[in-house]
Protein backbone atom coordinates (compact mmCIF):
# COMPACT_ATOMS: atom_id res chain seq x y z
CA UNK A 1 0.00 0.00 0.00
CA UNK A 2 2.52 1.87 0.79
CA UNK A 3 4.40 1.53 -2.31
CA UNK A 4 1.01 2.62 -3.93
CA UNK A 5 1.09 5.96 -2.39
CA UNK A 6 4.85 6.71 -3.21
CA UNK A 7 4.08 5.95 -6.55
CA UNK A 8 1.03 8.03 -6.91
CA UNK A 9 2.75 10.88 -5.03
CA UNK A 10 5.96 10.59 -7.68
CA UNK A 11 3.54 10.72 -10.90
CA UNK A 12 1.71 13.72 -9.31
CA UNK A 13 4.61 15.62 -8.52
CA UNK A 14 6.13 14.53 -12.21
CA UNK A 15 2.81 16.50 -13.37
CA UNK A 16 3.34 19.36 -11.06
CA UNK A 17 6.77 20.32 -12.84
CA UNK A 18 6.52 23.36 -14.38
CA UNK A 19 8.74 22.65 -17.48
CA UNK A 20 6.64 19.85 -18.62
CA UNK A 21 4.03 22.11 -18.95
CA UNK A 22 6.16 24.37 -20.92
CA UNK A 23 7.13 21.26 -23.08
CA UNK A 24 3.38 20.48 -23.89
CA UNK A 25 2.73 23.83 -24.39
CA UNK A 26 6.22 24.59 -26.79
CA UNK A 27 5.66 20.99 -28.55
CA UNK A 28 6.53 22.58 -32.30
CA UNK A 29 9.47 24.60 -31.56
CA UNK A 30 11.35 20.96 -29.97
CA UNK A 31 12.54 19.77 -33.31
CA UNK A 32 14.03 16.33 -32.90
CA UNK A 33 16.56 14.53 -35.45
CA UNK A 34 14.20 13.34 -38.33
CA UNK A 35 13.05 17.23 -38.69
CA UNK A 36 16.67 18.74 -38.36
CA UNK A 37 17.26 15.70 -41.19
CA UNK A 38 13.93 16.91 -43.04
CA UNK A 39 15.28 20.82 -42.66
CA UNK A 40 18.52 20.40 -44.03
CA UNK A 41 17.75 18.53 -47.11
CA UNK A 42 14.64 21.42 -47.59
CA UNK A 43 17.67 23.96 -47.32
CA UNK A 44 20.17 21.78 -50.02
CA UNK A 45 17.17 21.98 -52.23
CA UNK A 46 17.08 25.73 -52.25
CA UNK A 47 20.83 26.18 -52.16
CA UNK A 48 20.58 24.46 -55.43
CA UNK A 49 17.92 26.90 -56.77
CA UNK A 50 19.95 30.10 -55.81
CA UNK A 51 23.24 28.39 -57.63
CA UNK A 52 21.42 28.12 -61.31
CA UNK A 53 21.08 29.83 -63.75
CA UNK A 54 17.36 29.92 -64.26
CA UNK A 55 16.03 29.91 -60.84
CA UNK A 56 18.22 32.71 -59.07
CA UNK A 57 16.33 34.97 -59.62
CA UNK A 58 13.17 33.96 -57.89
CA UNK A 59 15.24 31.79 -55.21
CA UNK A 60 14.96 33.11 -51.43
CA UNK A 61 18.32 31.72 -50.79
CA UNK A 62 20.43 34.36 -52.87
CA UNK A 63 23.59 31.43 -52.88
CA UNK A 64 25.38 35.38 -54.17
CA UNK A 65 28.97 34.54 -56.01
CA UNK A 66 31.58 36.94 -54.15
CA UNK A 67 34.76 38.03 -56.04
CA UNK A 68 37.30 37.84 -52.96
CA UNK A 69 39.24 34.79 -54.10
CA UNK A 70 42.36 35.76 -52.26
CA UNK A 71 44.18 35.65 -48.66
CA UNK A 72 47.02 37.18 -47.39
CA UNK A 73 50.30 35.56 -48.85
CA UNK A 74 52.59 37.00 -45.92
CA UNK A 75 53.81 39.90 -47.97
CA UNK A 76 50.93 42.64 -47.40
CA UNK A 77 51.80 45.41 -45.24
CA UNK A 78 50.54 49.16 -44.26
CA UNK A 79 47.89 50.70 -42.62
CA UNK A 80 44.56 50.57 -43.81
CA UNK A 81 40.78 51.16 -42.66
CA UNK A 82 37.66 49.18 -41.90
CA UNK A 83 33.89 50.16 -42.07
CA UNK A 84 31.47 48.11 -40.18
CA UNK A 85 27.81 49.00 -40.78
CA UNK A 86 25.32 46.33 -39.71
CA UNK A 87 22.98 48.28 -37.36
CA UNK A 88 22.30 50.89 -34.86
CA UNK A 89 25.77 51.52 -34.43
CA UNK A 90 28.97 50.52 -36.34
CA UNK A 91 32.69 50.76 -35.96
CA UNK A 92 35.42 52.49 -37.97
CA UNK A 93 38.88 50.47 -37.49
CA UNK A 94 42.19 50.86 -37.94
CA UNK A 95 44.36 48.07 -39.09
CA UNK A 96 48.03 48.02 -39.36
CA UNK A 97 49.63 44.95 -40.96
CA UNK A 98 53.62 44.80 -39.16
CA UNK A 99 56.18 44.69 -42.27
CA UNK A 100 58.16 41.69 -41.66
CA UNK A 101 55.63 39.63 -40.10
CA UNK A 102 52.71 40.04 -42.71
CA UNK A 103 49.43 38.98 -41.63
CA UNK A 104 50.59 35.95 -39.97
CA UNK A 105 49.05 35.43 -36.40
CA UNK A 106 50.70 38.73 -33.97
CA UNK A 107 51.43 40.95 -37.65
CA UNK A 108 48.20 42.03 -37.05
CA UNK A 109 46.98 45.37 -34.74
CA UNK A 110 43.90 46.72 -34.17
CA UNK A 111 42.19 50.17 -32.92
CA UNK A 112 38.34 50.77 -33.11
CA UNK A 113 35.74 53.27 -31.94
CA UNK A 114 32.35 52.58 -32.18
CA UNK A 115 29.78 55.28 -33.44
CA UNK A 116 25.93 54.64 -32.49
CA UNK A 117 22.76 55.65 -35.64
CA UNK A 118 19.52 57.03 -34.32
CA UNK A 119 16.53 55.29 -35.69
CA UNK A 120 15.83 58.64 -37.80
CA UNK A 121 18.68 57.63 -39.63
CA UNK A 122 17.95 54.04 -40.06
CA UNK A 123 14.79 54.81 -41.32
CA UNK A 124 15.38 58.06 -42.91
CA UNK A 125 17.21 58.90 -46.35
CA UNK A 126 20.27 56.41 -47.41
CA UNK A 127 22.22 59.69 -48.36
CA UNK A 128 21.98 61.35 -44.76
CA UNK A 129 22.60 57.64 -43.35
CA UNK A 130 26.08 57.41 -45.29
CA UNK A 131 26.86 61.47 -44.22
CA UNK A 132 26.89 60.31 -40.63
CA UNK A 133 29.03 56.78 -41.67
CA UNK A 134 31.38 59.61 -43.57
CA UNK A 135 31.77 62.46 -41.20
CA UNK A 136 32.28 60.04 -38.69
CA UNK A 137 35.10 57.99 -40.28
CA UNK A 138 36.81 61.88 -40.61
CA UNK A 139 36.22 62.17 -36.78
CA UNK A 140 38.08 58.36 -36.53
CA UNK A 141 41.04 60.10 -38.17
CA UNK A 142 40.90 63.28 -35.60
CA UNK A 143 40.70 61.02 -32.67
CA UNK A 144 43.61 58.35 -33.55
CA UNK A 145 45.23 61.19 -35.22
CA UNK A 146 45.86 59.76 -38.43
CA UNK A 147 47.03 62.11 -41.25
CA UNK A 148 44.00 63.79 -43.92
CA UNK A 149 46.80 64.63 -46.42
CA UNK A 150 47.54 60.96 -47.09
CA UNK A 151 45.98 58.50 -49.39
CA UNK A 152 44.22 55.42 -47.06
CA UNK A 153 42.56 52.18 -48.69
CA UNK A 154 39.45 51.45 -46.76
CA UNK A 155 37.36 47.68 -46.52
CA UNK A 156 33.66 48.42 -46.18
CA UNK A 157 32.18 45.68 -44.45
CA UNK A 158 28.21 46.29 -45.07
CA UNK A 159 25.90 43.13 -43.38
CA UNK A 160 23.05 42.99 -45.55
CA UNK A 161 22.05 41.10 -48.99
CA UNK A 162 24.13 42.69 -51.60
CA UNK A 163 24.23 41.02 -55.69
CA UNK A 164 28.30 41.98 -55.35
CA UNK A 165 29.55 41.85 -59.06
CA UNK A 166 32.92 42.69 -58.11
CA UNK A 167 34.81 43.26 -55.46
CA UNK A 168 34.17 46.85 -54.75
CA UNK A 169 30.99 46.70 -56.23
CA UNK A 170 27.36 45.44 -54.67
CA UNK A 171 23.99 46.45 -55.23
CA UNK A 172 21.66 46.14 -52.21
CA UNK A 173 18.81 43.38 -52.30
CA UNK A 174 16.90 44.40 -49.68
CA UNK A 175 17.06 45.79 -46.39
CA UNK A 176 16.64 43.72 -42.64
CA UNK A 177 17.32 43.88 -39.15
CA UNK A 178 15.00 47.41 -38.35
CA UNK A 179 17.20 49.13 -41.06
CA UNK A 180 15.07 50.41 -44.40
CA UNK A 181 17.21 53.87 -45.42
CA UNK A 182 15.08 55.06 -48.71
CA UNK A 183 16.68 55.17 -52.04
CA UNK A 184 19.01 53.07 -51.56
CA UNK A 185 17.29 49.83 -52.82
CA UNK A 186 18.96 48.31 -55.91
CA UNK A 187 22.13 50.64 -56.10
CA UNK A 188 25.51 50.65 -55.74
CA UNK A 189 26.21 50.52 -51.80
CA UNK A 190 30.33 51.12 -52.49
CA UNK A 191 29.50 54.09 -54.79
CA UNK A 192 26.83 55.54 -52.34
CA UNK A 193 29.67 55.42 -49.59
CA UNK A 194 32.37 57.38 -52.41
CA UNK A 195 29.76 59.86 -52.85
CA UNK A 196 29.21 60.44 -48.84
CA UNK A 197 32.87 60.60 -48.97
CA UNK A 198 33.00 63.24 -51.70
CA UNK A 199 30.39 65.45 -49.34
CA UNK A 200 32.05 65.07 -46.48
CA UNK A 201 35.62 66.49 -47.84
CA UNK A 202 39.08 67.02 -46.16
CA UNK A 203 39.74 63.09 -46.84
CA UNK A 204 41.42 61.44 -49.27
CA UNK A 205 39.95 57.82 -48.96
CA UNK A 206 39.95 54.65 -51.27
CA UNK A 207 37.10 51.99 -51.27
CA UNK A 208 38.94 49.14 -52.43
CA UNK A 209 36.80 46.15 -51.55
CA UNK A 210 33.12 45.65 -50.34
CA UNK A 211 32.17 42.37 -48.16
CA UNK A 212 29.22 41.26 -46.53
CA UNK A 213 29.82 39.85 -42.74
CA UNK A 214 30.35 36.48 -43.27
CA UNK A 215 32.73 36.28 -46.71
CA UNK A 216 34.58 38.70 -44.52
CA UNK A 217 36.06 35.38 -43.19
CA UNK A 218 37.21 34.14 -46.50
CA UNK A 219 39.92 32.26 -49.04
CA UNK A 220 41.70 30.74 -52.25
CA UNK A 221 45.22 32.32 -53.44
CA UNK A 222 46.87 33.90 -55.96
CA UNK A 223 49.53 33.37 -58.39
CA UNK A 224 50.77 34.35 -61.84
CA UNK A 225 49.86 31.59 -64.36
CA UNK A 226 51.48 32.53 -68.11
CA UNK A 227 51.46 36.09 -68.66
CA UNK A 228 48.06 37.08 -67.21
CA UNK A 229 46.96 36.74 -63.27
CA UNK A 230 44.65 34.07 -62.46
CA UNK A 231 43.45 32.79 -58.81
CA UNK A 232 43.87 29.15 -58.27
CA UNK A 233 42.16 27.96 -54.87
CA UNK A 234 44.08 25.95 -52.53
CA UNK A 235 43.40 24.01 -49.17
CA UNK A 236 42.16 27.84 -47.61
CA UNK A 237 42.05 29.79 -44.54
CA UNK A 238 39.34 32.01 -43.53
CA UNK A 239 40.43 35.74 -43.08
CA UNK A 240 40.54 36.01 -39.53
CA UNK A 241 39.76 32.54 -38.16
CA UNK A 242 42.99 31.39 -37.77
CA UNK A 243 45.53 31.73 -40.51
CA UNK A 244 47.08 28.57 -40.41
CA UNK A 245 44.02 26.29 -40.16
CA UNK A 246 44.03 25.38 -43.94
CA UNK A 247 40.81 23.11 -43.29
CA UNK A 248 38.60 26.78 -43.00
CA UNK A 249 36.11 26.38 -45.55
CA UNK A 250 32.63 27.91 -43.73
CA UNK A 251 32.27 30.98 -42.26
CA UNK A 252 29.54 31.91 -40.10
CA UNK A 253 27.41 34.62 -38.17
CA UNK A 254 25.09 34.16 -35.55
CA UNK A 255 24.33 37.55 -34.14
CA UNK A 256 21.96 40.13 -34.41
CA UNK A 257 21.48 38.79 -38.02
CA UNK A 258 22.51 35.55 -39.23
CA UNK A 259 24.19 34.69 -42.37
CA UNK A 260 26.75 31.84 -43.82
CA UNK A 261 29.41 31.26 -46.64
CA UNK A 262 31.25 28.35 -47.55
CA UNK A 263 33.71 27.46 -50.81
CA UNK A 264 32.01 26.14 -53.76
CA UNK A 265 33.01 24.42 -56.60
CA UNK A 266 33.29 27.23 -59.31
CA UNK A 267 31.16 24.54 -61.83
CA UNK A 268 28.12 24.76 -60.17
CA UNK A 269 28.36 28.58 -59.70
CA UNK A 270 25.96 29.59 -62.59
CA UNK A 271 26.19 33.10 -62.64
CA UNK A 272 29.75 33.31 -62.73
CA UNK A 273 32.27 32.16 -66.18
CA UNK A 274 34.32 29.47 -65.73
CA UNK A 275 34.62 25.40 -63.90
CA UNK A 276 37.82 25.20 -62.84
CA UNK A 277 38.31 25.83 -59.19
CA UNK A 278 36.27 27.18 -55.89
CA UNK A 279 34.74 30.41 -55.01
CA UNK A 280 33.43 31.71 -51.60
CA UNK A 281 29.22 32.21 -51.84
CA UNK A 282 27.45 34.27 -49.33
CA UNK A 283 24.58 31.92 -48.90
CA UNK A 284 22.20 34.91 -47.32
CA UNK A 285 20.42 31.96 -45.43
CA UNK A 286 18.59 34.59 -43.39
CA UNK A 287 16.16 34.18 -46.41
CA UNK A 288 15.86 30.80 -45.86
CA UNK A 289 11.64 30.07 -45.83
CA UNK A 290 10.59 33.40 -47.43
CA UNK A 291 8.42 31.15 -50.51
CA UNK A 292 6.89 28.92 -48.14
CA UNK A 293 9.73 26.21 -47.49
CA UNK A 294 9.61 26.20 -43.72
CA UNK A 295 5.97 26.54 -43.13
CA UNK A 296 6.18 23.27 -41.48
CA UNK A 297 7.97 24.80 -38.64
CA UNK A 298 6.60 28.02 -38.19
CA UNK A 299 4.79 28.72 -34.78
CA UNK A 300 1.92 31.25 -34.44
CA UNK A 301 4.76 33.39 -32.45
CA UNK A 302 6.68 33.58 -35.66
CA UNK A 303 3.74 34.43 -37.05
CA UNK A 304 3.80 37.44 -34.69
CA UNK A 305 7.19 37.89 -35.02
CA UNK A 306 7.28 38.46 -38.53
CA UNK A 307 3.77 40.28 -38.85
CA UNK A 308 5.36 43.19 -36.25
CA UNK A 309 8.50 43.26 -38.37
CA UNK A 310 10.12 45.93 -40.86
CA UNK A 311 9.97 43.32 -43.74
CA UNK A 312 7.03 40.87 -42.85
CA UNK A 313 7.44 38.11 -45.17
CA UNK A 314 11.10 38.47 -45.75
CA UNK A 315 13.96 36.77 -43.85
CA UNK A 316 11.76 34.00 -42.19
CA UNK A 317 14.50 32.16 -40.82
CA UNK A 318 16.88 34.43 -39.63
CA UNK A 319 13.48 35.66 -37.36
CA UNK A 320 13.48 32.36 -36.57
CA UNK A 321 17.32 32.17 -34.77
CA UNK A 322 18.74 35.48 -34.83
CA UNK A 323 19.89 37.36 -31.55
CA UNK A 324 17.15 40.42 -32.54
CA UNK A 325 14.26 38.00 -32.57
CA UNK A 326 15.34 35.72 -29.85
CA UNK A 327 14.14 37.84 -26.61
CA UNK A 328 10.88 38.79 -28.35
CA UNK A 329 9.99 35.35 -29.16
CA UNK A 330 10.30 34.62 -25.83
CA UNK A 331 8.18 37.30 -24.38
CA UNK A 332 5.63 36.53 -27.16
CA UNK A 333 5.51 33.02 -25.33
CA UNK A 334 5.44 33.94 -21.65
CA UNK A 335 2.73 36.84 -22.60
CA UNK A 336 0.30 34.16 -24.20
CA UNK A 337 0.74 31.40 -21.21
CA UNK A 338 0.32 33.96 -18.50
CA UNK A 339 -3.22 35.06 -20.52
CA UNK A 340 -3.79 31.50 -20.12
CA UNK A 341 -3.85 31.33 -17.09
CA UNK A 342 -0.64 29.56 -16.90
CA UNK A 343 1.93 31.85 -15.23
CA UNK A 344 1.88 34.76 -12.78
CA UNK A 345 -1.87 33.61 -11.76
CA UNK A 346 -2.90 34.70 -14.85
CA UNK A 347 -1.68 38.48 -14.12
CA UNK A 348 0.05 40.23 -16.73
CA UNK A 349 1.84 43.76 -16.53
CA UNK A 350 2.39 46.37 -19.05
CA UNK A 351 5.81 45.91 -19.37
CA UNK A 352 5.28 42.56 -20.14
CA UNK A 353 2.72 43.73 -23.21
CA UNK A 354 5.67 45.91 -24.63
CA UNK A 355 7.56 45.17 -27.37
CA UNK A 356 11.04 44.44 -27.10
CA UNK A 357 11.07 44.21 -23.32
CA UNK A 358 12.90 40.87 -23.19
CA UNK A 359 16.12 40.89 -25.23
CA UNK A 360 18.37 38.73 -26.30
CA UNK A 361 21.20 39.52 -23.22
CA UNK A 362 17.82 38.42 -20.66
CA UNK A 363 17.66 35.11 -22.35
CA UNK A 364 21.33 34.73 -21.88
CA UNK A 365 21.38 35.69 -18.67
CA UNK A 366 18.54 33.44 -17.92
CA UNK A 367 20.24 30.71 -18.96
CA UNK A 368 23.62 31.06 -17.48
CA UNK A 369 24.42 27.81 -15.03
CA UNK A 370 24.92 28.88 -11.95
CA UNK A 371 23.07 31.76 -11.93
CA UNK A 372 19.80 31.78 -14.54
CA UNK A 373 16.98 31.03 -11.91
CA UNK A 374 18.25 34.20 -10.09
CA UNK A 375 18.59 36.03 -13.01
CA UNK A 376 15.40 35.14 -14.98
CA UNK A 377 13.72 36.13 -10.94
CA UNK A 378 15.30 39.57 -11.53
CA UNK A 379 14.27 39.88 -15.06
CA UNK A 380 10.75 39.12 -13.94
CA UNK A 381 10.20 41.58 -11.31
CA UNK A 382 11.63 44.39 -13.74
CA UNK A 383 8.74 43.55 -16.17
CA UNK A 384 6.91 44.51 -12.70
CA UNK A 385 5.66 40.26 -12.57
CA UNK A 386 5.62 38.41 -9.24
CA UNK A 387 7.16 35.34 -10.02
CA UNK A 388 6.73 31.92 -7.83
CA UNK A 389 9.36 29.09 -8.13
CA UNK A 390 7.95 27.09 -10.78
CA UNK A 391 7.05 30.70 -12.92
CA UNK A 392 10.81 31.19 -13.04
CA UNK A 393 11.60 27.72 -13.93
CA UNK A 394 8.88 27.94 -16.54
CA UNK A 395 10.05 31.13 -17.87
CA UNK A 396 13.70 29.64 -18.12
CA UNK A 397 12.75 26.44 -19.75
CA UNK A 398 11.05 29.05 -22.03
CA UNK A 399 13.98 31.04 -22.74
CA UNK A 400 15.76 27.42 -23.21
CA UNK A 401 13.68 25.96 -25.55
CA UNK A 402 13.35 29.17 -27.79
CA UNK A 403 17.43 28.97 -27.88
CA UNK A 404 17.96 25.55 -28.19
CA UNK A 405 15.23 25.79 -31.25
CA UNK A 406 17.37 28.44 -32.93
CA UNK A 407 21.07 26.26 -32.29
CA UNK A 408 19.41 23.37 -33.97
CA UNK A 409 18.01 24.97 -36.71
CA UNK A 410 21.23 26.98 -37.55
CA UNK A 411 23.15 23.30 -36.90
CA UNK A 412 20.58 21.93 -39.71
CA UNK A 413 21.62 24.38 -42.09
CA UNK A 414 25.07 24.15 -41.52
CA UNK A 415 24.64 20.20 -42.23
CA UNK A 416 23.51 21.17 -45.60
CA UNK A 417 26.30 23.35 -46.37
CA UNK A 418 28.42 20.43 -44.97
CA UNK A 419 26.85 17.42 -46.76
CA UNK A 420 27.06 19.41 -50.24
CA UNK A 421 30.88 20.35 -49.75
CA UNK A 422 31.23 16.56 -49.00
CA UNK A 423 29.26 15.73 -51.78
CA UNK A 424 30.97 17.78 -54.33
CA UNK A 425 34.36 16.73 -53.19
CA UNK A 426 33.45 13.08 -53.44
CA UNK A 427 34.10 12.12 -50.32
CA UNK A 428 33.22 9.56 -47.77
CA UNK A 429 34.28 11.65 -44.32
CA UNK A 430 35.10 15.11 -44.33
CA UNK A 431 37.74 17.08 -42.61
CA UNK A 432 36.90 20.91 -41.88
CA UNK A 433 36.98 24.01 -39.76
CA UNK A 434 33.71 26.80 -39.58
CA UNK A 435 34.46 30.10 -38.44
CA UNK A 436 31.97 31.46 -36.05
CA UNK A 437 31.47 34.80 -35.26
CA UNK A 438 28.19 36.78 -33.95
CA UNK A 439 26.96 38.40 -30.16
CA UNK A 440 25.31 34.44 -29.68
CA UNK A 441 27.52 32.87 -30.23
CA UNK A 442 29.74 34.68 -27.97
CA UNK A 443 27.65 35.57 -24.99
CA UNK A 444 24.96 32.63 -24.93
CA UNK A 445 26.45 30.68 -22.34
CA UNK A 446 24.83 26.98 -23.87
CA UNK A 447 24.90 27.93 -27.46
CA UNK A 448 28.21 26.99 -28.97
CA UNK A 449 28.02 23.51 -27.01
CA UNK A 450 24.29 22.98 -28.51
CA UNK A 451 25.35 23.93 -31.55
CA UNK A 452 28.72 21.73 -32.09
CA UNK A 453 26.73 18.86 -30.26
CA UNK A 454 23.74 18.81 -33.15
CA UNK A 455 26.36 19.37 -36.13
CA UNK A 456 28.11 15.97 -35.23
CA UNK A 457 25.13 14.34 -34.56
CA UNK A 458 23.92 15.26 -37.69
CA UNK A 459 27.09 14.23 -39.68
CA UNK A 460 28.77 11.39 -37.51
CA UNK A 461 31.46 10.99 -40.62
CA UNK A 462 32.18 14.44 -40.74
CA UNK A 463 34.94 16.13 -38.33
CA UNK A 464 34.15 19.25 -37.71
CA UNK A 465 36.32 21.78 -35.48
CA UNK A 466 34.42 25.51 -34.97
CA UNK A 467 37.16 28.58 -34.59
CA UNK A 468 35.81 31.84 -33.16
CA UNK A 469 36.67 34.47 -35.18
CA UNK A 470 39.53 37.32 -34.31
CA UNK A 471 38.23 40.24 -33.71
CA UNK A 472 35.45 39.65 -36.16
CA UNK A 473 34.44 40.47 -40.22
CA UNK A 474 36.24 44.01 -40.16
CA UNK A 475 39.02 42.87 -39.52
CA UNK A 476 38.56 40.39 -42.23
CA UNK A 477 37.38 43.05 -44.54
CA UNK A 478 40.75 44.71 -43.84
CA UNK A 479 42.98 42.25 -44.46
CA UNK A 480 40.70 41.74 -48.05
CA UNK A 481 41.76 45.06 -48.61
CA UNK A 482 45.33 44.30 -48.03
CA UNK A 483 45.05 41.27 -50.35
CA UNK A 484 42.93 43.37 -52.87
CA UNK A 485 46.16 46.18 -52.97
CA UNK A 486 48.71 43.41 -53.45
CA UNK A 487 46.96 42.03 -56.60
CA UNK A 488 46.25 45.67 -58.04
CA UNK A 489 49.72 45.96 -57.34
CA UNK A 490 50.88 42.88 -58.99
CA UNK A 491 48.13 42.95 -61.95
CA UNK A 492 50.02 46.65 -62.73
CA UNK A 493 53.37 44.89 -62.83
CA UNK A 494 51.98 42.22 -65.24
CA UNK A 495 50.46 44.89 -67.54
CA UNK A 496 53.87 46.44 -67.64
CA UNK A 497 55.43 43.18 -68.47
CA UNK A 498 52.98 42.46 -71.08
CA UNK A 499 53.54 45.72 -72.62
CA UNK A 500 57.30 45.27 -73.06
CA UNK A 501 57.74 41.97 -74.27
CA UNK A 502 54.70 43.28 -77.00
CA UNK A 503 57.65 46.36 -77.73
CA UNK A 504 59.97 43.44 -77.87
CA UNK A 505 58.02 41.78 -80.26
CA UNK A 506 57.14 44.84 -82.62
CA UNK A 507 60.97 45.79 -82.44
CA UNK A 508 61.73 42.33 -83.84
CA UNK A 509 59.76 41.95 -86.79
CA UNK A 510 60.64 45.45 -87.76
CA UNK A 511 64.24 44.24 -87.77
Amino acid sequence: MLAVHLISFFFSKLQEDPTKKVDRFLHAMRLHDDQLIDISARFQAEMKKGLSAESSAAAAVKMLPTHVRSTPDGSEKGQFLALDLGGSKFKVLRVKVREGMGVRKGGVEMEEKIYPISKELLNGRAPELFDHVSESLKDFLHVKNISLEKKHPLAFTFSFPCEQTRLDKGLLLSWSKNSRARGLQGKDVVQALREAIDRTGGMDIEVLAMVNDTPGLEPATFRLQGKLPTLEPRSPTMMTCGFDDQYCDVGLIIGTGTNACYMEELRHVDLVEGDEGRMCVNTEWGGFGDDGALNDYITEFDQDVDATSINPGKQIFEKMVSGMYLGELVRLVVLKMTKLGQLFDGLVSDALMTKGKITTAHVAAMEEYKNGLKNTRDILVELGLNPSQDDCIAVQHVSTIVSFRSSNLVAAGLAAILTRIKQNRHLRALRITVGVDGTVYKTHPQYPKRLHKVVRRLLPECQVRFVLSDSGSSKGAALVTAVAQRLASRKRQVRVLQVVCLCLCDSSQVK
